[in-house]
């Protein structure tokens, strides 16, 4: 990347009050059929406009097209049944009503190839894109065909992989995969889920992101943090492997964490998409706020490696926070960048 410092989010943001039920996870549709696709494209510019407006240099989609990060992308794919649900646990933290895997899984046509060409049309920007990874798919299905989360996994692996050669093709410029997962089921990570995620982005060209955070400003995972303690020590588990990994950026969550700075130590040499904007309140960050984590983080990351961003998505938020969390990171990084030029 040629821009210092490239200011970038991690994933979802909120949806307009005309397209979905703001500030809520899973928010219903308003609208319907041709109307439906004319609103998601809508709400895509809107975003688009935004993130150029507060100064973002890597761009997305801000997932305005997808009802939910991970079942948008399943509800297209054979051999899931979203009429046979069960009630499981998503990450050991919340139960859900989640639909069955009742045969093979496979992926008759593209998802997101369609969206990603119309953001692709409409910015000469460097544009991310994101997508479920393979353990935090399993993690949000209940699983009466394979009977064995890794089998599972790999076979979701071969068909986002699928998924990201075409997405590239499409002119995205980063693909990030999303494994909140990775913070909860360390065995399984080291023991197979890096493996597959690798399995994921075989033969991509593009750079290639993993974002591991704390999860939405949602209570089930505030109430998790709260267990916690005054460290949060999980990266620790995985960051070893992920550094040894195929893949080029790590994103975490930082920002009014209680996550070491100086684990950032464990990825040395990989590129880090920090989050150093807090999604878990309505509290805008100012500059200064945002700038003291990157310098924190610029001690264990060289400069032309480091990507400021969100902690995660900004769903629940309203658009005015968003609006102006998203002017902080750019600010603060902004502030940081004459620093460094200095």
């Amino acid at each position: 990347m040629s821009i210092l410092l490239p200011t970038s989010t991690a994933g979802s943001l909120p949806k307009p009050s005309w397209l979905a039920e703001p500030e809520k996870l899973w928010s219903a549709w308003k609208l319907q059929g041709d109307e439906l696709l004319e609103g998601k494209q809508d709400a895509l510019r809107v975003w688009l406009h935004e993130q150029q407006k507060a100064g973002i240099d890597i761009v997305s989609d801000g997932e305005q097209t997808r009802q939910h990060f991970v079942t948008t992308f399943i509800e297209h794919l054979e051999g899931v049944d979203f009429a046979k649900r069960e009630t499981v646990k998503i990450r050991n933290r919340y139960e859900a009503s989640v639909p069955t895997v009742v045969g093979a899984v496979s992926r008759p046509k593209s998802v997101f190839v369609e969206d990603a060409k119309f953001l692709r049309q409409h910015t000469t920007q460097p544009i991310k894109w994101a997508l479920p990874g393979p353990m935090t798919m399993i993690d949000t299905l209940y699983d009466a065909h394979y009977k064995s989360r890794e089998e599972l996994a790999w076979e979701f692996a071969a068909i986002l992989n699928q998924e990201a050669r075409e997405l590239e093709a499409a002119g995205v410029d980063i693909i990030q995969f999303d494994e909140p997962s990775f913070n909860v089921f360390f065995d399984e990570v080291n023991d197979w889920g890096i493996a597959a995620l690798e399995r994921a982005v075989e033969g991509l060209k593009c750079e290639t992101a993993v974002h591991i955070c704390y999860g939405y400003g949602i209570k089930a995972n505030t109430d998790w943090k709260k267990t916690l303690g005054s460290e949060w020590r999980q990266y620790e588990e995985v960051f070893p492997r992920l550094q040894q990994s195929s893949l080029d950026i790590i994103s975490l969550e930082c920002q009014n964490s209680h996550v070491p700075i100086d684990l950032l130590e464990l990825i040395r040499g990989k590129k880090v998409m920090l989050g150093a904007i807090d999604v878990a309140t309505n509290t805008i960050e100012t500059p200064e706020e945002v700038a003291d984590t990157l310098r924190k983080a610029l001690q264990f990351v060289d400069a032309d490696k480091l990507y400021p961003s969100t902690n995660c998505g900004m769903a629940p938020l309203s658009r005015s926070v968003a609006c102006g969390k998203l002017n902080a990171l750019s600010a603060g990084a902004e502030i940081v960048r004459r620093e460094l030029k200095a």
